[in-house]
């Protein structure tokens, strides 16, 4: 496993991580709690030191559980959490989104409580859950840089999401010399991700990327084939059926990626990723024991020629050889600024 450097922050993060949303939740299908903390020492014995879990993820429960692997293994690992949704005064619905807070004294009472539940006295990775861009007021980057000036967090970012947009919010964290932005990015998705290393190049910035979703919903690492029935509760059934449809002919077209048997689909999927000296780290859905064993290792396969990633870009533009729609509308990516920053992106078109 290989390391990169979160911005300026002195962070190292392995350069594949632990999505840890799906340790103490269920929206990827059952998991009690033996087996995530299970899959947590799993993990770290294949080489993966970057956990990302969230306050909002099992209400807390995440955390916790990931504090217990912290009080074991706390030399080991490097965890990031996030904070700004208000699941204290608010019950879960579902998959719903629930009510943001991004309120100064509301984001440092949270940070208080996401570090007693984590057993820690700092968090080495601070990320604001989704922010819109008006809530990263003077008020609250003068608070992350408070807690950071404290020695409350080695290393401050965002988190956007769940779904794909949120250019104005990556593009103020990258002015405002944040260490990370996290993002939706991917083979098949990749309209976010190339802008946001456009932004940290042209800005000259350090900030580093971690794209996550890196097997696009299951289609690059074919846990998603024509004859899978994703079950109640699992959260990839938000795709529509067209994405998964379309989907399995642009891993087609990908197939050269796989190299004669030298890396998975699966593998060059985070590989492609991993190209970009922009990202840090990716973040993938880990859902089993062989997941850990097939993606940690991406990190030592080959890495891609630049003949491959010209190609990529080639297929991308011609949206891989398919000529139908995919049931994802790109006006449908999420803005909190009307869709200006998707237009002056080029994502959308200019307005009339």
């Amino acid at each position: 496993m290989q390391h990169r450097e979160l911005g300026d922050s002195g962070v190292e993060v392995s350069e594949v991580g632990f999505g840890a949303w799906v340790v103490g939740t269920d929206w990827w299908g059952d998991r009690d709690e033996d087996d995530a903390l299970e899959m947590v020492e799993y993990a770290l014995d294949h080489g993966i030191t970057y956990f990302d879990t969230g306050d909002v993820y099992g209400h807390g429960r995440s955390e916790e559980l990931l504090g217990e692997a912290l009080a074991e293994h706390g030399d080991e690992m490097t965890v990031a959490t996030k904070v700004g949704y208000d699941f204290y005064n608010n019950p879960q619905a579902g998959h719903g989104e629930l009510p943001k807070e991004m309120g100064v004294d509301y984001l440092r009472d949270a940070v208080e409580k996401s570090m007693d539940r984590l057993g820690v006295d700092h968090v080495d990775v601070l990320q604001l859950h989704n922010p819109d861009v008006d809530e990263l007021t003077p008020d609250v980057l003068d608070l992350l840089d408070d807690l950071r000036a404290d020695g409350r967090a080695d290393a401050i970012g965002v988190a956007l999401g769940p779904s794909i947009g949120w250019l104005a919010e990556g593009d103020h964290a990258i002015e405002a010399a944040f260490d990370s932005v996290q993002y939706v990015g991917n083979v098949l998705e990749q309209d976010v991700h190339n802008h946001f290393v456009d932004s940290v190049r042209e800005r000259g910035a350090a900030t580093s990327l971690i794209p996550r979703v890196p097997h696009s919903s299951g289609l690059l690492n074919e846990q998603v084939t024509p004859d899978t029935e994703l079950g109640e509760g699992d959260h990839r059934g938000f795709r529509p059926e067209e994405w998964y449809e379309t989907g399995w002919e642009k891993v087609d077209a990908l197939r050269f990626l796989e190299r004669d048997g030298e890396r998975t689909m699966g593998q060059a999927a985070i590989q492609w990723l991993l190209s970009f000296d922009e990202v840090a780290t990716v973040t993938p859905t880990f859902r089993s024991k062989a997941d850990i064993e097939a993606w940690a290792s991406a990190s030592e396969t080959p890495a891609l020629s630049d003949a491959e990633r010209e190609r990529v870009a080639e297929l991308y533009a011609d949206n891989f050889g398919v000529d139908r729609f995919d049931g994802m509308e790109k006006e449908d990516y999420r803005t909190s600024v009307d869709g200006d920053d998707l237009r002056d992106a080029g994502i959308l078109g200019s307005a009339d």
